[in-house]
């Protein structure tokens, strides 16, 4: 099932340890503002609950995991302000998963393009199918993956980052996704994936912690300057997305 929420939805259930968030939209599980800025808020929430020592994310349905942003919202947006709240929405959430103090497992079901791609590239291990092939498409629009491009280029490096951002048509393999680091596993089917997220993520919390705190901070040592980086490249994207390329490009979209 995949939710009609306009602006979509946001579960969690917490069981063993293992804290599960689920989230979900119509269009394909993208993102406006307000879904954005709820993920953020759940994983600040779920970094202090002592309960917590593991946290699957995950979206709705079988076939795409995230179309990355909304595109209703991108054509609203009316000025440089307004521009830079929206990207701010996926720097904070980026922002929120590297800062949050437990170990977050991805769950990747289907295509992810753009936001969502940033998004699996801040967990700190996920698991994928087959199906889940990714894609950099904001050159096409008129823009660029410049907030997500730290989370991207930290998983895949530089050349990981140019194969996807350059190619913002092209659509890169679950395999050579894992090839380039992005993935940690790919399975055939989805009934595999879930069975070994099952099991992995019972293992890891049965783990000590605070090791596991620890290991969280070791794993993004030296990306404390992100909250102003990501902060810089949402202003960018929220200049670019006013520029006539954009909104000609957009249009296309505009149901």
């Amino acid at each position: 099932m995949s939710t009609d929420r306009l602006n979509g939805s946001l579960y969690t259930k917490i069981e063993n340890h293992v804290a599960t968030v689920e989230f979900g939209h119509p269009s394909s599980n993208a993102f406006p503002l307000e879904l954005l800025e709820r993920l953020q808020k759940e994983f600040e929430l779920l970094s202090n609950n002592e309960e917590v020592y593991v946290i699957v994310l995950k979206s709705e349905g079988e076939k795409a995991f995230c179309a990355g942003a909304s595109f209703d919202e991108l054509l609203a947006i009316g000025n440089r302000e307004e521009g830079t709240r929206f990207f701010n929405g996926f720097a904070g959430v980026i922002n929120a998963m590297r800062k949050c103090d437990k170990p977050i497992v991805g769950r990747v079901q289907g295509k992810a393009v753009g936001g969502g791609v940033g998004l699996i590239a801040a967990c700190d291990y996920v698991l994928a199918v087959e199906a889940a092939a990714v894609k950099l498409s904001e050159l096409t629009i008129g823009i660029g993956p410049f907030v997500i491009a730290p989370a991207v280029e930290r998983k895949m490096g530089k050349a990981g980052l140019a194969e996807l951002a350059l190619a913002p048509e092209q659509w890169m393999s679950a395999y050579r996704a894992k090839d380039k680091g992005l993935y940690a596993r790919v399975f055939d089917k989805m009934s595999e994936l879930d069975r070994e997220l099952d099991i992995y993520t019972a293992k890891l919390a049965s783990y000590n912690p605070k090791a596991l705190k620890e290991m969280k901070k070791t794993l993004w040592e030296g990306t404390s300057h992100w909250d102003q980086l990501l902060s810089s490249r949402a202003e960018i994207s929220g200049e670019l997305v006013l520029s006539e390329f954009t909104r000609k490009a957009l249009e296309k979209f505009r149901k």
